[in-house]
């Protein structure tokens, strides 16, 4: 039986067949690395892309950095918090009185909410060193000057250039629908009073009602890019002493002189289930005055365009809160609690109330006026 003939070897091939196995092999390996190249270069570009961009924002100055979040923060949803006003400035060596740990500056009054807010009363700040701190703060003052009330302007901005944030930069937007009624005050270096011309409305509540709208409108449209803070105020009002920068946080609140002592089933927010202010009896931390209320731009924003929605949704169900913008004010600062609360120096009327003895300055106060005579024109 004959031997089966021996495999064919590569030693046994010819030179063109050597080469072929010789190229093709390469081949294959160069798509390999190529294929493996691609896969890699897919996988860290999806890595990077959720990386931060630190060096972008470390290019930026502070104004622009604190600028650009403001306007990223527009679109974030409810749920995320107070991001938009959180670089910790840098503070040059100043001198200052150390702050006593077992001393406490306040023992009348409380000075920090259950949540971690502090209450802001005269005693527990530095204005000195608060002022360095916000020192490249732009603040934006909101008032409405509708009808017959433009008459406050002149006393509204008078003193406000006398005690209202005194050094800093200031815009006044007054709102009104008298623009030639505005007066024409001497204001001090970096400050300025820009006239919003709108419509009025037939009664005072719907007035009240539509500030929250337009002042929703006018966050998007201008005041995120011209202002850092935002301090919305009755023009009833003069001022009467300080106030400045230690008002300041992403969201505050003013304690009504009327309620700061009461309990909640005394407060006058809206009881009624039906209407979007609801709050129930059991429920409430304070009872906040409209008249004083601010923030950044974006959670001021956020709470204007909320109170404005819940408004529109009590308009459609027929019903209108008990005391309108106010009402859906608390309701909103109820669940979005304020992450620094003014006491009731910052709001108060000398003509209705008597001044207690833990109030040691009185900063924002009511003018006397005949409410009947002045919201019937």
């Amino acid at each position: 039986m004959a031997e089966p003939s021996p495999a064919p070897t590569r030693s046994n091939e010819p030179a063109s067949t050597k080469a072929t196995y010789f190229w093709g092999n390469r081949t294959k390996s160069c798509l390999c690395l190529i294929l493996l190249f691609a896969v890699l270069l897919g996988f860290y570009s999806n890595v990077f892309s959720l990386i931060p961009r630190r060096q972008t924002e470390k290019s930026q100055s502070p104004e622009a950095h604190h600028v650009q979040g403001q306007r990223e923060s527009l679109t974030l949803s409810e749920g995320d918090g107070h991001l938009d006003s959180c670089r910790i400035p840098e503070v040059p060596r100043l001198l200052y009185p150390k702050a006593q740990l077992l001393k406490p500056s306040r023992v009348d009054v409380l000075v920090m909410t259950p949540w971690f807010a502090p209450v802001v009363w005269e005693g527990t700040f530095d204005s000195a060193l608060l002022d360095v701190q916000f020192r490249n703060t732009t603040i934006g003052l909101t008032v409405f000057a509708i009808k017959k009330y433009v008459v406050f302007l002149r006393l509204f901005l008078e003193t406000a250039e006398k005690y209202f944030m005194v050094g800093h930069k200031v815009i006044y937007y007054v709102f009104t629908d008298r623009p030639a009624d505005v007066p024409q005050i001497a204001l001090q270096d970096g400050r300025q009073v820009v006239v919003l011309h709108v419509g009025n409305y037939r009664r005072w509540q719907d007035i009240s009602m539509h500030r929250m709208e337009m002042i929703s409108n006018f966050s998007r449209q201008r005041f995120l890019r011209e202002v850092d803070y935002l301090v919305c105020l009755y023009v009833d009002m003069k001022f009467s002493d300080h106030v400045g920068v230690e008002i300041l946080a992403p969201l505050f609140g003013t304690l009504h002189p009327g309620f700061y002592a009461a309990d909640r089933q005394s407060f006058t927010y809206e009881r009624r289930p039906l209407s979007r202010a609801y709050i129930p009896r059991d429920e409430g931390d304070f009872y906040y005055a409209g008249g004083f209320f601010g923030g950044s731009v974006p959670e001021v924003y956020r709470l204007t365009t909320a109170c404005h929605q819940a408004m529109t949704a009590d308009q459609a169900q027929g019903i209108e809160a008990v005391w309108h913008d106010e009402s859906h004010l608390n309701r909103y600062l109820l669940s979005h609690k304020p992450s620094k609360v003014l006491s009731p120096e910052y709001l108060w009327d000398e003509q209705m109330l008597q001044r207690p003895p833990l109030l040691r300055k009185l900063r924002y106060v009511a003018v006397p006026m005949n409410h009947t005579e002045i919201r019937s024109r």
